[in-house]
């Protein structure tokens, strides 16, 4: 069997799907690697370090792909790409299943059966797997080394004879994958850390990171997390504290990072105009959902714009600005994921569709798309494609983002039936978590 890795067409994406070790352990597998020329050249990974590990340098994407049995992608692939891939092949990769129906409507058509990546439950057995996991911890903390090279002071206490420099004050919203990161990277840096969240669970994780906690903790806080790790909703009187808290609570910051996440809905507002006019000029947010839509509705994808003296940071596709790391976590990912699909002995894939984790990631098979959580979305007649599930949330639900701890591995449930926030951009650029 044949495996084909291609350089990624997405605008601004430079990660690789395979690297010199992943591919080893494809070869491993009884597999044959041909790589486009050139595809981990961005991610620092060179053709003949592939070559070195034993893969196939060929020229062109068709030469990867026309009669490779499985395709390893980054992001989903292009219309353009669709009809190269072989009829039968088997697709992994990033592709936004709640945001993009139509690519799957024409994948499937093409009689590829697709695995998405977002789709892998978040089980114990699965973690070596969770790509939004590996790249939200990322986009955590390269959140944090941009701010700090948009803010203009610096982020320790310092003093010098000619006088003491405070420490700046970061607010994390979402205490999840990329905000428990983020937390961490802040604290590293000399900042004043504190974080929200609206599940207790949290609070430890918060503060064993050396943040302080920020919530409403009356009865109905300490009841706020289902036996499954989500959080549960909140009363409106609840909502209404919490929302003045947070209030009060962001004219004090210097930075603020934002990382709430719904699959398949619009990213929560977590800080509204008016909060952003009570900050201090020379503030920095930065957004890790602007990619849905943005935790705030001054971020605009892809810019940092200035908006009532405040820096409002949108990059897109966060852990491609750090390519390097970010494809060699996502390569890991992928390998964990396809192994259990290869006989080795028979060099053949064995797809057990009553496994839970493959279950809940295969999206299309034999020329449909067969994803529960998929075929539940209502369909957008003109674009053909899901629609938004709801309007964003009000501020109190703000941080209602799901941990990533290890320890509440166990309790995950798969992302089949959405119902909170995640954190940490898990949009196309699998940053979420």
């Amino acid at each position: 069997m044949k495996i084909g890795i291609v350089k990624e067409q997405h605008p601004g994406e430079r990660r690789v799907a395979a690297s010199a070790d992943t591919v080893k352990r494809y070869i491993a597998l009884g597999l044959e690697v041909q790589i486009e020329s050139g595809a981990g050249v961005s991610a620092a990974v060179t053709d003949a370090a592939y070559q070195a590990a034993g893969a196939t340098i060929v020229k062109t994407a068709r030469d990867a792909l026309t009669d490779a049995d499985i395709v390893v992608k980054v992001r989903k692939p292009s219309l353009e790409e669709i009809p190269l891939l072989k009829k039968n092949a088997v697709l992994v990769a990033l592709l936004e299943p709640y945001r993009d129906r139509a690519l799957l409507e024409a994948i499937a058509a093409h009689g590829v059966t697709a695995f998405s990546l977002e789709m892998v439950p978040r089980i114990t057995r699965a973690q070596s797997m969770d790509v939004l996991s590996s790249q939200s911890n990322l986009a955590g903390y390269r959140a944090v080394l941009d701010a700090a090279a948009e803010f203009g002071r610096a982020f320790p206490m310092m003093m010098t004879a000619a006088g003491t420099v405070p420490p700046a004050r970061c607010l994390v919203m979402g205490a999840g994958v990329a905000g428990l990161q983020a937390i961490a990277t802040a604290k590293r840096l000399g900042a004043i850390v504190s974080a929200t969240d609206v599940r207790p669970a949290v609070k430890e994780q918060v503060e064993s990171l050396g943040g302080t906690f920020v919530a409403v903790e009356d009865e109905e806080f300490k009841q706020a997390e289902t036996s499954g790790g989500y959080a549960k909703e909140m009363s409106d009187g609840y909502k209404k504290k919490q929302a003045e808290l947070i209030a009060e609570t962001i004219k004090k910051q210097d930075i603020v990072i934002t990382t709430a996440l719904i699959p398949g809905r619009a990213a929560p507002v977590l800080v509204t105009e008016d909060m952003v006019k009570t900050m201090k000029p020379g503030s920095v947010i930065v957004d890790l959902a602007v990619e849905q839509g943005g935790n705030c509705p001054l971020s605009e994808p892809g810019k940092v714009v200035e908006k009532h003296g405040v820096k409002i940071v949108g990059h897109l596709n966060v852990p491609s600005r750090i390519a390097v790391d970010a494809s060699a976590l996502y390569a890991r990912n992928l390998v964990n994921f396809l192994t259990p699909l290869v006989d080795k002995d028979a060099k053949a894939l064995k797809i057990e569709e009553s496994d839970e984790i493959v279950k809940a990631s295969m999206v299309c098979k034999g020329g449909k798309v067969v994803s529960e959580a998929v075929l539940k979305l209502p369909l957008d007649k003109d674009a053909a494609t899901p629609k938004a599930a709801a309007p964003k949330a009000a501020p109190a639900k703000a941080a209602a983002t799901k941990t990533a701890a290890p320890k509440a591995a166990a309790k995950r449930k798969p992302a089949a039936k959405p119902k909170t926030a995640k954190d940490g951009g898990a949009s196309s650029s699998g940053s979420g978590s």
